[in-house]
């Protein structure tokens, strides 16, 4: 397995296995099945001028009850960790810690920029002390497992260092829990990643946030370049905030299909160990067969799942499944049914 690939890659998949696109079940991608009412016409769009982000500027700082100079926008969370990370860089940070397993693109972006890389394995060894001056990166809730963790006490580990603190919120959403942005005042090395392609539907759509100080966002905006979401990037977050009846209907459809996947996974064989979730996804520890082993034989029913093989501390046997409509997670319960582990 490739060391950074990661799921929802459907258009390789339907080729792989000579299928339409549409005919895919995609259960390696963790972007939300509901999706916002867009009530815009795109065709409308001037792009003949230059965008302007004013208006989209104040509409996502109302979002996240924060003023608008504690944002900056990005094409995308892939392109804001990129910039981080190399804005991190300016300031002579040299050794990054990621609570793992994590997102892969953190360890991608450490690897790019030449940082001394640390793993702590937040399974079994959360609250080991990090080096001193050094860039921490947490995923919360975490990635693949799903979990939310309550950073008060690893905040306190974190301040000891003097930590640049980087938190990735893309899956907050799915969840009732509180941002860590309240502790924005009160440290000022803390950075916070927002991904509104997860919970908005819209992994074709690139719009990243980073919430910090205002000094800090002063200092990352002074290296980024003027232009970075397109027309259609600002519209389509812009109209799908508008949907006033949107996050009640995603948390409540999420809950639903979510406890009905973990009753397939607990009814069947194919699980050693199922990982309680906050998020989107399930992880699993597979019983008796390898994610690689299960991706082939769910292959001719066009389902794809993700490997997790090539996260940190995870091997051959462990799968994240995302929660996906009823009608999709009905197929994979019948194949199940049919595999024998």
């Amino acid at each position: 397995m490739l060391e950074y690939a990661h799921g929802g890659d459907i258009k390789s998949f339907a080729k792989k296995i000579k299928c339409k696109i549409k005919k895919v079940i995609d259960l390696s991608s963790n972007i939300n099945f509901i999706k916002p009412n867009i009530k815009y016409d795109f065709n409308s769009i001037d792009i003949s001028s230059y965008p302007n982000y004013d208006e989209i500027y104040k509409i996502i700082a109302k979002y996240y009850k924060i003023k608008t100079n504690q944002i900056e926008l990005f094409n995308g969370g892939s392109s804001a960790i990129f910039s981080l990370f190399q804005n991190f860089r300016y300031l002579h940070l040299k050794d990054c810690t990621i609570y793992s397993p994590a997102y892969l693109e953190y360890k991608k972006a450490a690897n790019l920029f030449g940082y001394n890389i640390h793993h702590i394995n937040r399974f079994k060894n959360i609250y080991k002390k990090v080096k001193q001056n050094s860039l921490v990166v947490f995923v919360n809730p975490s990635t693949p497992d799903g979990k939310y963790y309550n950073l008060k006490k690893l905040f306190q580990i974190w301040k000891k260092a003097n930590a640049t603190v980087l938190i990735d919120e893309s899956f907050l959403d799915f969840t009732k829990y509180p941002s860590d942005i309240k502790f924005i005042k009160e440290y000022k090395k803390l950075y916070i990643l927002k991904s509104m392609t997860k919970f908005y539907s819209c992994a074709g759509v690139r719009s990243g946030v980073v919430v910090s100080n205002k000094k800090n966002i002063q200092k990352l905006q002074n290296k980024q370049p003027q232009w970075k979401l397109s027309q259609y990037d600002i519209n389509y977050i812009k109209y799908a905030l508008k949907d006033k009846k949107f996050r009640k209907k995603s948390l409540l459809e999420n809950k639903k299909s979510k406890k009905y996947l973990e009753k397939i996974l607990a009814k069947s064989d194919i699980s050693t160990k199922i990982y309680k979730s906050d998020a989107n996804f399930i992880l699993v520890e597979l019983n008796n067969i390898t994610a690689n082993e299960l991706q082939k034989r769910l292959e001719p029913y066009n389902i794809m799942v993700r490997d997790c093989s090539n996260f940190d501390y995870l091997d051959e046997r462990y799968v994240r499944i995302a929660v996906k409509s009823k009608n999709d997670l009905k197929q994979l319960k019948t194949i199940f049914r049919k595999i024998d582990v």
